[in-house]
């Protein structure tokens, strides 16, 4: 084993991005993402990177743009309000066919609304990062030691599909403190013959670009993606199954949540309840079939949230209507109590026929 250190999960986040080779950061404050950024602050000038407080979420998202297009590792980070106002550089990113890392450590909405913890952003990650016909990857950890884990693949992963990549976490995780190892990096080389590196006369000059005023050629360019999309949601879906072997109920849940959820569902086991629990770890591509499989073998579901219900639609999509699918949430800043999802547990399984 190695060393472990007691770190708060945005600083842990932060040092895992420069163990994975991110050189380049560009940002805003806003809570509770900003202690992201006054780590990158103090850690990149002391590596030989980049570290620049933009004017604006806007602007930090275009620098983005820029610097990854010349096949640098770059991130951003920022929380709720800040991502909506990153939306429109996100969709040029993903037009422009370029990887990067977005950090969203989600706060309650809509407008300002509160600095506590909320995953009120799911559909925003997931369904309309930005306009268009576009995805990113999205991964949603739930502990200090998961974010720092996840870092590195996402990296990866949109290097490999020259795609954005997010990581959606939340107050409590950005916020907490627990004991993180990390990881030796074992660097996977990418070969990127797109990138913006100057021609030194020795091939033609590369175009990174979102135009194409052609409507044929942006279909053919949608298409293309599409396809890369599809091999995406065959080959790179994450997530855990707990105590689903023999399970009759499920709960679905993904990030802070889950953690919640798992005391809750050891308790209703504890009181002779078979149920489990499903965890995405990948929001996009989402675990359908893993869930699909799930609504066969159970007699309910329910999916828990820090929202008014945005999962709970993917949930209900992929059970097809093999078995009920139930939903409880807190919103506002407010995270469910093991207690509050034990009687929702408890509800459904003397419910269920």
């Amino acid at each position: 084993m190695g060393e472990k250190f007691l770190m708060k999960g945005n600083e842990a986040l932060a040092e895992a991005a420069i163990r994975n080779g991110c050189k380049h950061f560009f940002g805003y404050p806003i809570t509770p993402q900003t202690e992201v950024a006054a780590y990158m602050a103090k850690r990149m000038p002391k590596i030989g990177g980049t570290y620049l407080q933009a004017e604006s979420e806007i602007a930090a998202i275009n620098m983005v743009l820029g610097c990854a297009s010349t096949g640098a590792r770059a991130m951003t980070s920022s929380s709720s309000p800040g991502i909506s106002l990153k939306g429109e550089g996100i969709s040029y990113i993903i037009g422009s066919d370029l990887p990067c890392l977005i950090i969203n450590v989600m706060r309650g909405g809509p407008g300002l609304g509160g600095i506590q913890p909320s995953q009120a952003d799911y559909w925003q990650a997931t369904k309309a990062p930005g306009h268009g016909d576009g995805q990113v990857l999205v991964f949603a950890p739930s502990s200090v030691q998961e974010i720092v884990n996840l870092i590195g693949q996402a990296f990866d992963l949109a290097e490999t599909y020259r795609m954005p990549a997010m990581i959606l976490a939340d107050g409590m995780l950005g916020q907490m403190m627990e004991p993180v190892e990390f990881p030796e990096v074992v660097p996977t080389p990418h070969e990127k013959p797109w990138a913006l590196t100057g021609t030194k006369g020795q091939r033609k000059p590369n175009i990174v670009n979102s135009l194409y005023l052609q409507p044929q050629e942006l279909e053919r360019t949608i298409i293309e993606r599409q396809k890369r999309y599809d091999i995406i949601r065959e080959k790179e879906v994450q997530v855990e199954l707990q105590y689903m072997d023999d399970a009759e109920f499920a709960v679905v849940a993904y990030g802070a949540t889950a953690r919640v959820v798992k005391s809750a569902v050891s308790k209703a086991r504890a009181k002779g309840i078979k149920v489990g629990l499903i965890r995405p770890i990948t929001l996009w591509p989402f675990p359908e079939k893993e869930i699909a499989a799930a609504a066969k073998q159970v007699k309910a579901m329910l999916t828990v949230e820090m929202s008014m219900g945005q999962m709970v639609e993917d949930v209900r999509l992929a059970a097809n209507g093999a078995c009920p699918v139930g939903f409880f949430g807190r919103t506002g800043g407010i995270v469910p109590s093991p207690a509050e999802v034990l009687a929702e547990i408890e509800k459904m399984a003397g419910g269920a026929k």
